[in-house]
């Protein structure tokens, strides 16, 4: 049906390719009887409730799901807008292979309080976590639905050691840290803690021990 190739093809215009259908409203006539034939032909797939994705590269959504992070920045990004919505904490360490192992949940900063974790269809937990985006140092990534925004190295080792229970793994946050560490320079890591004016124990202690390297290179 027409009807059916118009919506796909909004959805895969959409920003990391995932819309909710209220966002079809204004396109189409009936949108989640549309969502609905279009989930069952396995054109889309529902990453969570309300939220729907266009498989990349013409894959049939019936095999295939999204990473846990690549789905906690699609619904992040349906829900806030268009890159309002940033991986950060364990979400960015999976991204920057500091977590080698999926671990079943994420974190994503988003622009508003009060936001309840979001349950992944197929499994996963996403932590909305409220910020000022614009105060994250984040770069623009890759992922497989389209660019995202990505806490840097150096800002997810703040974030993973100010409140390393964030997210409830607070042993693999931990680790993560220490695998970043490797990728991050030590005015890298002081410029964050700058920037943010604060920083705990653990942060001091790690930025001392930086340094001491420092000396000895």
């Amino acid at each position: 049906m027409s009807m059916d190739v118009d919506a796909l093809r909004t959805v895969q215009r959409a920003p990391l390719r995932t819309v909710r259908p209220q966002d079809l409203d204004g396109v189409l006539t009936h949108s989640r009887r549309t969502i609905g034939r279009l989930v069952e032909a396995g054109a889309l797939v529902r990453i969570a409730k309300g939220v729907y994705t266009a498989p990349p590269d013409g894959r049939d959504g019936r095999a295939w799901k999204p990473t846990l992070e690549d789905a906690a920045l699609a619904i992040g990004t349906a829900r806030f807008g268009n890159r309002r919505v940033v991986l950060m904490g364990l979400g960015a360490a999976r991204h920057w292979a500091a977590i080698p192992r999926a671990i079943g949940v994420t974190t994503i900063a988003v622009p508003e309080a009060g936001r309840p974790p979001v349950e992944v269809d197929g499994g996963g937990k996403v932590h909305m976590i409220p910020r000022d985006l614009d105060r994250l140092d984040a770069v623009l990534e890759r992922t497989e639905l389209g660019p995202a925004l990505v806490t840097t190295p150096a800002q997810t080792i703040y974030d993973l050691t100010m409140k390393s229970a964030q997210g409830g793994m607070p042993a693999e946050a931990d680790a993560a840290v220490r695998h970043l560490l490797a990728q991050v320079t030590r005015t890298e890591l002081a410029e964050v803690v700058e920037a943010r004016g604060r920083a705990n124990d653990a942060l001091r202690t790690t930025l001392a021990e930086m340094g001491s390297q420092d000396e000895r290179s």
